[in-house]
């Protein structure tokens, strides 16, 4: 499982990728089951406690299991590898009762002696939550996630009362503790498989050639080619219906529609907008479709001038023609967003207004600010197209004529979508889009993680780097609250707050879309936008 490939060239890794695919599919027995999904780019990385893309979370989704999970194609939480649970009266205890004869992995580097237990629930949570763990800082010591929601302050203890109990205490009650639970981050791995990687030496094999519960295995892995999976034939809710799940990593939306058309995949995400006529008039595909739970967004550095002034991030929300954009780029897959939540979230604010397109006034605004003939910036545009954004380029290219309209000279940078991730969440930009699809249902999930206070000092997933108190006391209070009417009008006035400090210009919410071929059978759309093969089948 050798990750040399990374060092080829785009070109010869592109044809060995067409050499391979058809090799491993002719190597298929006839009565085997093979679906590829054309996955628009490479992992970072099997560690699921550090990534914070789709893109990798589908890769671990199917390796892994948490101790809950969601409901497939909804947003209820279900037994995982805790068969049930209970939580005390006051909201500060949690008893997870684990099953049992759950079977690990294995592979060329460790067989497993043992089935699942509370070790290793134990071991996934102190390796992101104890810094003296020895795999704190194995693979990467930021975990995004578990500091964004503000974990290393919420949790008291987890204890194991036994191989099969273990209980969590919080210092206060949260309520989408559970939801949270759920998320990708807390994907369970083995505490021996990690053992015996530290004592050969070789502790970052635990999160490169990964061990799960999940129902795939992982076979092999050519990073910016291939990741091939194998049906686990001991899988506790039973053997996968599909025997082997390929990942033909695609970055190119126009060749995975291609390769759709010919039969070379079967699932694809992201389509192309100008695609859709053509792949509605295909009679080998259907398109799955449901209003996305996400948000696409150009954030402010508010830490940074002159974006820590309000009245500069009120003038560019209203120099940039939204309207325009969202017509250009998302067509009919989109619409403008005015809330940094979807309409589809519980406690969406339908009151609030969007900034109006009014290019005079953006220009009195800048004056008043002090910037008469406007200012130079940065303009960050993501070199992939994620569910939030077909196009990063092509909107950063709209945004920047509208901003020298007002005499704001935007130069546009990208990176490596890793790289660009990293450096967005270090705060080197000034201005740079990024986006977010819902993980759990909730809109602490959106408000507090991707604007609280904790995610922007930790180099976190705050990277308009706003913490703003009145803001932050209304999501911390929602936290703790359990009634369900009183948190929705805590995340209204939090989003009056929001559009008032503006740290975002909030571009649009898309329609989640997936294109699949006839032969596939039981696919569900995810509300989160994951792509989870468990369940289905392939005619």
């Amino acid at each position: 499982m050798s990750l040399s490939h990374a060092r080829l060239r785009p070109t010869k890794i592109a044809a060995l990728c067409a050499i391979a695919l058809p090799a491993l599919l002719a190597l298929t027995p006839a009565a085997a089951k093979t679906l590829v999904y054309c996955s628009e780019g490479s992992p970072e990385n099997f560690a699921p406690s550090i990534n914070t893309t789709g893109t990798s979370f589908d890769a671990t989704e199917q390796i892994y299991d948490n101790i809950v999970k969601f409901e497939r194609g909804g947003t209820q939480v279900e037994p995982g590898l805790a068969e049930k649970w209970s939580i005390s009266k006051d909201g500060l205890e949690y008893t997870f009762n684990l099953r049992k004869g759950v079977k690990w992995h294995s592979n060329k580097n460790f067989k497993p002696s043992r089935d699942f237990n509370a070790d290793d629930f134990l071991f996934s949570i102190e390796r992101q939550w104890n810094e003296s763990d020895p795999y704190f800082k194995v693979t990467s010591s930021n975990h995004s996630y578990f500091n964004d929601m503000g974990m290393p302050k919420l949790l008291k203890s987890i204890e194991k009362i036994d191989d099969y109990t273990v209980k969590i205490t919080l210092k206060k009650p949260e309520a989408p503790f559970l939801s949270n639970l759920a998320m990708q981050f807390a994907g369970i791995q083995s505490k021996e498989y990690a053992i015996a990687m530290l004592k050969a030496g070789t502790p970052e094999k635990v999160d490169q050639e990964p061990l799960g519960t999940g129902p795939f295995m992982l076979v092999q892995y050519q990073k910016d080619a291939i990741i091939r999976y194998k049906a686990f034939p001991q899988y506790w809710k039973g053997k996968a219906k599909i025997d082997d799940l390929i990942f033909s990593i695609t970055p190119d939306a126009s060749v995975r529609w291609a390769k759709l058309q010919k039969g070379e995949c079967h699932v694809m995400p992201y389509p192309n907008p100008a695609d859709l006529d053509a792949m509605h008039k295909d009679a080998n595909i259907q398109i799955l479709e449901q209003p996305g739970l996400n948000i696409g967004y150009l954030a402010y550095n508010t830490t940074k001038k002159p974006f820590d002034d309000v009245r500069v991030r009120k003038a560019i929300n209203m120099a940039i023609d939204k309207k325009a954009i969202v017509s250009a780029v998302y067509l009919s897959t989109g619409i403008p967003a005015i809330n940094p939540i979807p309409p589809t979230q519980w406690s969406y604010n339908k009151s609030i207004k969007d900034d109006p397109f009014d290019p005079v006034a953006a220009k009195k605004a800048l004056a008043a600010a002090g910037y008469p003939n406007g200012f130079t910036t940065d303009l960050w545009a993501m070199p992939v197209q994620r569910p939030y954004n077909p196009n990063a380029k092509r909107i950063a290219e709209l945004m920047q004529a509208d901003l020298a309209k007002i005499g704001v000279k935007a130069e546009i940078k990208s990176f490596e979508w890793g790289e660009y991730r990293k450096r967005m969440q270090n705060g080197e930009h000034q201005m740079g889009m990024m986006g977010w699809t819902g993980d759990n249902g909730d809109p602490d999930n959106f408000l507090s993680t991707l604007l609280g206070c904790d995610s922007a000092k930790t180099n976190g997933s705050n990277v308009a780097k706003f913490c703003y108190q009145p803001f932050e006391d209304l999501v911390q209070k929602a936290k703790v609250v359990s009634n369900v009417a009183e948190r929705t009008k805590l995340y209204e006035q939090a989003q009056v707050i929001f559009k008032e400090q503006a740290p975002w210009f909030t571009i649009a919410h898309a329609v989640q879309l997936k294109p699949i071929r006839k032969e596939v059978v039981d696919f569900k759309l995810s509300p989160f936008g994951r792509h989870t093969f468990y369940g289905v089948d392939m005619k």
